[in-house]
């Protein structure tokens, strides 16, 4: 059973049946029947059913966005972000597909030798709750242009957001197994990665989790796209814009309640400027407003599951009994709902909980680095990989710098985001593979050779 809770109230909102055994074959058998003939599609054909379930979405915002604030607490500005972020993704692959999957031709000692990326087939898409809708589509978009169909295992905490984006595509006219939304268990997972109908398997979540399906995929010798955990750094160098690097900071810990794994989890500042920076910081973080994500002056809504709270609780007062300072924040709220304050913890170190583990919350870490390169040790002082920024006003030496972090992406003077234009993904435990741009939509198709005599 899926049950949705409201993490405003703490209130169960509705539960939702498992999809039974029938229910599941009959999901795979729709899979392979739509992809039978959505495979000789044209471009033109996907793009136009693309543009169609856009423009649902759009014009649906209010009450697709709903269903976020209700299911997992994003406060509603941000959920009408979301959604139109998702509809940018759907509408950059219907514009850009054709291009990035054109024959490349290479020379050989053929008459003509080429390679052609055709689609594989059903593409198990499995999903976290924390952006449902934007994860969703950066899965979907690009695998459904390239001519496969997709099977969509979404978070138990967010069954509404699921059933929505699915019902998109029906209201768009898409293929009854195009895209399909399946409520699976754990075990039921691991028997439709082996079904001879999914060919390849797309997971967002924790490095556990990516670990696990990894492993099923590789014994079915399936591929694979990992995008996972993350702490994330952000080195503020001596010669920094502490005003500027402290708002777009601010920003990046806080969007989402700080429930992102590109958010900046570790900020990693040189000694000149330790003690600058922070008073800025600080006075950024005081300005938000946590509170019920329904009303438009909340900044920072409630995290999504008490067992969270709790698990981010621990990180907090474990940190602090290692050294680090708590400037403000750090207690669970009374009241309803799952509610923890913006934190911010100081002359944190290395081996301390806050450095070591993803803190997946309102807080902020900031540690102290003597040198730059100091700074760029204690960056990849990590088995995460996933993102990193660098505030300077020397950019060239920034991007000198960017070569050295371990990182599959790094922001100079600016947030670290995802853009339907660029690739996402990371490094170490942070996962394997690419979503977005033109390497994302490379990751699920056959880059057939062919030779000409």
């Amino acid at each position: 059973m899926f049950i949705a809770t409201n993490p405003t109230t703490g209130e169960e909102l509705k539960s939702y049946p498992l999809h039974d055994a029938a229910q599941v074959e009959e999901a795979l058998k729709a899979s392979r029947e739509t992809y039978a003939s959505w495979k000789s599609t044209s471009f033109s054909e996907r793009a136009d059913l693309l543009n169609r379930v856009a423009q649902v979405m759009e014009d649906d915002i209010e009450s697709l966005a709903e269903w976020m604030t209700l299911e997992m607490g994003k406060p509603v500005g941000e959920a009408h972000g979301e959604v139109k972020k998702s509809i940018l993704c759907a509408r950059h692959y219907a514009e850009k597909a054709e291009e990035y999957l054109a024959p490349v031709s290479i020379e050989s000692d053929a008459h003509h030798s080429y390679v052609q990326h055709l689609p594989v087939g059903s593409i198990l898409g499995i999903l976290p709750w924390n952006a449902p809708f934007w994860l969703a589509f950066r899965f979907c978009a690009p695998a459904i242009m390239a001519g496969n169909v997709c099977l969509m295992k979404h978070d138990p905490h967010v069954p509404g957001c699921a059933e929505a984006i699915a019902d998109c595509f029906i209201k768009a006219g898409a293929p009854a197994g195009l895209m399909q939304n399946l409520r699976l268990s754990t075990e039921q997972i691991a028997d439709v990665i082996k079904d001879d109908t999914v060919q390849g398997v797309s997971l967002t979540g924790s490095s556990g989790a990516g670990s696990q399906v990894a492993a099923l995929a590789g014994k079915e010798i399936k591929p694979v796209v990992l995008e996972l955990g993350g702490s994330d750094p952000s080195l503020i160098l001596v010669d920094a814009d502490l005003n500027r690097a402290s708002e777009v900071l601010t920003l990046s810990r806080i969007i989402n309640a700080g429930q992102s794994c590109i958010a900046a989890k570790r900020i990693i500042v040189e000694a000149p400027v330790y003690e600058a920076f922070i008073e800025r910081f600080q006075a950024r973080l005081a300005e938000l407003v946590v509170g019920d994500p329904a009303d438009e002056t909340s900044n920072v809504g409630p995290i999504a599951r008490d067992e969270l709270r709790q698990a981010m609780h621990r990180q907090v007062t474990q940190t602090v009994e290692q050294g680090g300072r708590c400037l403000m924040g750090g207690e669970i709220p009374e009241g309803k709902g799952y509610f923890y304050p913006v934190t911010l913890l100081v002359d944190v170190e290395p081996g301390m909980v806050a450095a070591c583990e993803e803190t997946f919350g309102p807080i902020a870490v900031v540690m102290k680095a003597e040198s730059e390169a100091h700074a760029l040790e204690l960056a990849n002082d990590t088995p995460y990989g996933l993102a990193a920024s660098i505030w300077t006003a020397d950019r060239a030496k920034a991007e000198q710098m960017s070569v050295k972090i371990e990182a599959g992406q790094v922001a100079i003077n600016g947030i670290v985001k995802t853009d339907p234009r660029l690739p996402s993904g990371g490094i170490k435990r942070s996962g394997l593979g690419r979503e977005l741009g033109p390497q994302g939509i490379h990751e699920f198709v056959n880059a057939q050779q062919v030779w000409v005599g």
